[in-house]
């Protein structure tokens, strides 16, 4: 007796046992009266019991046929529900969402939106590693990377995410001990608080409508954190050189506040890497459209 001609048959057989008619089960299943009867038959030789009792007005079920029809109906019911967890596999999120992101970009905006994310799919849980290192998808089994460039990366699957603009903050008590700074070449006679880098001097970019400068500052302090450096801007060591986002929460505090910001400066944006579109999970998707809904 084979398990597949059962299931076909349990099928068959469960739905004239529930609607007592072969002409509606037939309907109901897309399939001819006849092959529902020479189902039911050939069914009960191979079971050798009767589980339908056929007049010619109505259709009863047997006490056998009833017993077996309620072991048909549980195993119908697995089946369903097998198949139930296979689409919502495909259409929710479930599963881990494993994420990279820049340090300082993922704490600030990145966290926001994944806890959110977090909060409204219970399926999901997340994995993210904060670095500034270099990343690879597959080597590092991840399912998306948040990057920061100037330029598009060369990656074959990325999307575009926020424009990171950067500009010049200080503290008020700092600015007030100096002369009031109304261009750029002013900046020449300050100390810097710059991201690392192998030079102490840097050329900082400028643009106002069709006016461009580059002007050469000094570094007094420097660090591969952006958490030391608002810091030390606050504390008054100089003028820091930041990304916006950056320094925002110390600009609403009141602690800095933004140098020439008429003038534009460095503009970078942070990117969203996937795998390519056939391998991309439906959490994964789901949290791509949170970021460019949050960020964009």
């Amino acid at each position: 007796m084979s398990d597949v001609e059962n299931l076909h048959a349990m099928v068959i057989f469960a739905r004239v046992a529930e609607t007592l008619s072969y002409t509606e089960a037939a309907k109901q299943l897309g399939i001819s009266k006849s092959a529902v009867s020479k189902e039911i038959a050939a069914l009960e030789i191979r079971l050798g019991a009767k589980l339908l009792l056929r007049t010619t007005r109505k259709i009863a079920v047997t006490e056998v046929g009833m017993t077996w029809y309620h072991y048909c109906a549980r195993i119908l019911s697995e089946v369903k529900s097998a198949e139930l967890f296979i689409r919502r596999f495909h259409e929710e999120p479930t599963g881990s969402l494993r994420v990279v992101a820049p340090v300082t970009f993922g704490c600030q905006c990145i966290v926001p939106v994944l806890n959110q994310f977090v909060a409204g799919n219970l399926h999901v849980s997340v994995d993210l590693d904060l670095t500034d290192r270099p990343v690879n998808l597959v080597d590092d089994n991840l399912d998306l990377a948040i990057v920061i460039r100037r330029d598009r990366p060369e990656h074959p699957h990325c999307l575009p995410l926020m424009d990171i603009s950067w500009g010049l903050y200080a503290a008020p008590a700092y600015l007030e001990r100096f002369s009031a700074i109304q261009r750029p070449e002013d900046l020449t006679r300050h100390d810097f608080i710059l991201f690392r880098g192998p030079a102490h001097t840097i050329s900082l970019p400028f643009r106002k409508e069709k006016q461009k400068r580059d002007i050469e500052v000094r570094s007094r302090f420097r660090a591969n954190n952006s958490t030391a450096l608002v810091n030390s801007a606050v504390a008054q060591t100089g003028i820091a050189y930041l990304p916006d986002y950056v320094a925002l929460q110390a600009v609403e505090e009141g602690k800095l506040c933004r140098v020439l910001p008429e003038w534009e400066m460095d503009l970078y944006k942070s990117w969203i890497l996937t795998k390519e579109n056939g391998l991309i999970s439906p959490r994964v998707r789901l949290f791509i459209a949170a970021l460019q809904k949050a960020l964009r």
